[in-house]
């Protein structure tokens, strides 16, 4: 069994290419989620305040990075025996069993040693894309622990990289951002398929759910329960100012008999993080103080809290073949999600080294350039009723008193001469932002035309100006 074990390791560098190639695309990206229907507002004037301060940030950095990073794989999917992760399971580690499977990537722990991770470059790097808070993965479903957690071993402190200078991951993370005027945001897993009371190791593990009947052992899922409180707690005492706790996992939740005590969990937390903003993904009610569409943009302005997670290349965690979206691309989903009302989460994947590689970075650097220039269309702005026409986005001031027009230019294509709209017609003067300068338009029956100047840069643009009464 050994020897077969080790020559199924052997094999994987061929076979996590032909999954970054043929995977990530097509099945990473296939199972996403939308937005909820229903959205509760919550009561405390502490969350509400915060919110109304989250909502000012509109670009957030994600983290995924675990030992998933390490041979540049999926994070924890292939973990569950469910048909549609099988193929993902095959490509991965072809001609393993389940359970060879299971040991090879729980074991990827014993080879996760970050000796390149330095967290206040992440910080400058991510400042200098424009980036306003941070979410950072403290757990996936895998159960390993980005943070120097008491209550478990399987943690990135206990590892080869126990004697690292940054040990203790997360802190140290979280107080290189806070230290650059970040909001932090702590993303945690409600289901740990490493703990022995969600999925007991001497029971097969089938589906994503726990693998035992909860209510014929009810004192297992009381060890759950206090396992998930004691780790949250964990990250709401001893990690500094905490901003957003946000929980992934949907399938864990009191009306599909799995609960958690969320409600008493996230009350203790506000205790210790007053104004704590609750982000349980895909559940409506008093702990989803904001929605999280995955991979996707809902196709109308929405007028609550809200927030698209979205990969800056083709996985959440780091892949050895990336594809990367275009600047262009981003700047345009950028702008239109904060038209919709909306932020976006920017999900980059680190290597296992703790390294973000340089074609990542060269992006949010461009990134960047074009916030320094055009921000005010984008950070602290609020809705307007004509948010949209053509290829045109619009923002406004909180005293509504100034709209921002936002060309996302297409993919491929050169800067028009001229940019049309209908509705929000000028008075005065317009002025391109990226250069402070007034540019000519003229307004017949309703329609606006936008006289653009020759020399400028192929890249989206952003006007402003004030609305006719």
């Amino acid at each position: 069994m050994k020897k077969r074990f080790l020559s199924l390791i052997a094999g994987t560098c061929l076979s996590v290419t032909l999954f970054a190639q043929n995977n990530f695309i097509t099945k990473e990206h296939g199972f996403v989620h939308g937005i909820s229907k229903e959205y509760e507002w919550p009561t405390d004037p502490e969350v509400l305040k915060k919110l109304e301060q989250w909502q000012d940030l509109k670009f957030g950095i994600m983290f995924h990075w675990g030992i998933y990073s390490v041979p540049g794989i999926s994070e924890s999917w292939a973990l569950c025996s469910e048909d549609r992760f099988t193929d993902r399971r095959k490509k991965i580690l072809p001609g393993a069993t389940y359970g060879d499977f299971k040991k090879w990537y729980w074991g990827l722990a014993e080879s996760f040693n970050p000796t390149k991770f330095e967290p206040t470059e992440w910080a400058a790097i991510m400042k200098d894309a424009g980036f306003k808070y941070l979410i950072f993965t403290t757990k996936h479903h895998d159960g390993f622990c980005m943070f120097d957690s008491k209550y478990t071993d399987y943690n990135i402190a206990q590892g080869p990289y126990k004697n690292g200078k940054y040990k203790n991951v997360a802190y140290h993370l979280f107080n290189a951002f806070r230290q650059q005027g970040f909001m932090i945001g702590a993303y945690f897993s409600k289901p740990d398929w490493h703990c022995e009371y969600y999925w007991d190791p001497a029971l097969s593990t089938p589906t994503r759910n726990p693998n035992y009947d909860i209510q014929k052992y009810p004192e297992k899922w009381t060890k759950y329960q206090q396992y998930t409180a004691n780790q949250i707690d964990e990250l709401m005492s001893n990690y500094g100012r905490i901003d957003i706790l946000w929980l992934d996992g949907g399938w864990v939740r009191k009306d599909k008999g799995q609960d958690i005590k969320l409600d008493e969990i996230v009350d203790n937390a506000r205790k210790k993080q007053p104004g704590l903003i609750a982000v349980d993904r895909t559940i409506p009610g008093r702990n989803e103080n904001y929605q999280t569409p995955e991979l996707n943009v809902p196709k109308t302005q929405q007028t609550h809290p809200w927030e698209s997670c979205i990969t800056l290349a083709n996985s959440w965690g780091w892949n050895p073949t990336p594809k990367y979206k275009s600047v262009n691309r981003i700047i345009n989903t950028l702008a239109e999600i904060t038209a919709k009302g909306g932020c976006l989460a920017l999900n980059v994947g680190p290597t296992g080294e703790g390294v973000i590689e340089e074609e990542a970075i060269i992006r949010l650097k461009q990134i960047g350039e074009w916030l320094r220039k055009n921000g005010k269309a984008i950070y602290a702005t609020r809705i307007t009723p004509n948010y949209n026409y053509g290829n045109v986005w619009f923002t406004a001031n909180k005293d509504r008193k100034t709209l921002y027009a936002i060309y996302a230019l297409p993919e491929g294509e050169k800067l028009p001469a001229s940019i049309e709209w209908e509705g929000n017609e000028p008075s005065g003067k317009m002025t391109l932002l990226q250069n402070g300068k007034q540019v000519k338009y003229t307004c017949e029956n309703g329609k606006v035309t936008v006289i653009l100047p020759q020399g400028l840069k192929n890249e989206a643009l952003a006007f402003s100006f004030r609305v006719k009464k």
